[in-house]
């Protein structure tokens, strides 16, 4: 599916220059493309006089996820959502994760199809009550995620974004009309490590919490992923916990997550789980009134209270499900204070399960 096969699929967010190249304007990277050439993300190449998508309807796979793993602790807890992505990333994180994907210059990758029809009958016919575009970024393949949330919404089913936020304001505003809640990953809180590990720059992540905030109903939770001694030291997470009860207000759930070996960053040690329950610390101590630690056992860094009465509202381990103190309309049963958040009155059971699905068999 190469656009000089003639096969990319049109988009809108790019303009032609005076020296005879083409800008693409969907991110701050500004790629600017001669005829044949790919942006960093690889996914939106130039093609004749415009930029086009080179992956719409194309996957690395399928997967019924728990809405808990995006991470999103307050958005519909319990349920099953379909997560999928497709290849390339427009930042180039030198701890990327899911670097097999989203640093993949292969289309071979994307083994799995689907048009946005057929993937919404098959999340509904799945149990799934939100769709997640996931793995890399969705903002390098916003028309097939559109498109893929408009057929979704004519079933009832949710859009979700997995992001960090990469985008410029014209294609996020549009973005963003088609999506339910996010999860944007704020690397940092400096310009130095976006410059450095990620090839990016800050300001264009912290425009897009704001404007979600903001401009938005979309339902969001922050992930901070801690790399020892490069983004983790009291004084950056409690600059950054300020700015979020300050820019965003106390209830924007965080979520600080431990970092493990990975892609061009092996030669640092994991997170110390200690250094997650710290940075939890800094933020409930800042007015953040959702912290939460990820990828370590740790039940109670996991579950949610009452930031009025302190009362356990949803116990968590790992991805199951325990206590439910929330009543239907989202309040503590203890105090009747409410909880922030898009809840219905009963919990989702689908519990820690992961099922990968082809498509063609649901």
């Amino acid at each position: 599916m190469d656009a000089a096969a003639g096969v990319g699929h049109p988009t809108t967010y790019w303009h032609s220059l005076e020296d005879g190249r083409v800008q693409c304007d969907v991110c701050p990277r500004a790629c600017r493309l001669n005829e044949g050439q790919r942006g960093l993300c690889f996914v939106r190449a130039r093609q004749g006089d415009a930029i086009v998508l080179t992956t719409y309807g194309r996957s690395s796979g399928f997967c019924v996820d728990p809405i808990e793993k995006k991470p999103l602790n307050h958005f519909l807890p319990g349920t099953a959502v379909l997560s999928f992505g497709t290849a390339g990333c427009n930042l180039a994180c030198r701890f990327c994760q899911n670097w097999d994907i989203s640093k993949s210059r292969e289309i071979d990758t994307l083994a799995d199809s689907a048009s946005p029809e057929q993937l919404a009958r098959a999340a509904a016919q799945l149990g799934c009550r939100s769709v997640a575009f996931t793995y890399n970024d969705p903002v390098i393949f916003m028309e097939y995620a559109i498109d893929c949330a408009q057929a979704c919404h004519e079933l009832g089913i949710n859009a979700v974004a997995v992001t960090a936020g990469y985008m410029c304001p014209e294609p996020r505003a549009e973005f963003y009309a088609h999506m339910g809640a996010a999860n944007v990953d704020l690397k940092a809180f400096t310009e130095g490590f976006y410059h450095d590990v990620c090839a990016g720059h800050l300001a264009p992540v912290l425009e897009t919490l704001e404007y979600l905030k903001h401009e938005t109903d979309v339902w969001f939770e922050i992930t901070n992923l801690l790399i020892p001694d490069l983004n983790d030291s009291e004084q950056e997470v409690d600059a950054m916990t300020r700015w979020v009860v300050d820019r965003l207000g106390p209830d924007v759930p965080m979520h600080f997550t431990a970092f493990h070996p990975d892609w061009k960053m092996r030669d640092r040690p994991p997170t110390p789980p200690q250094t997650l329950t710290r940075a939890r610390r800094i933020a409930v101590e800042n007015g953040v009134r959702y912290a939460f630690t990820g990828n370590v056992y740790d039940r109670k860094g996991q579950s949610t209270y009452c930031h009025s009465c302190g009362g356990v509202l949803i116990e968590r381990d790992w991805y199951e499900l325990g206590a439910w103190s929330l009543g239907a309309d989202g309040r503590c049963m203890r105090c009747g204070t409410p909880c922030a958040g898009i809840f219905e009155g009963n919990p989702g059971n689908w519990g820690a399960r992961r099922v990968p699905v082809r498509l063609g068999a649901t």
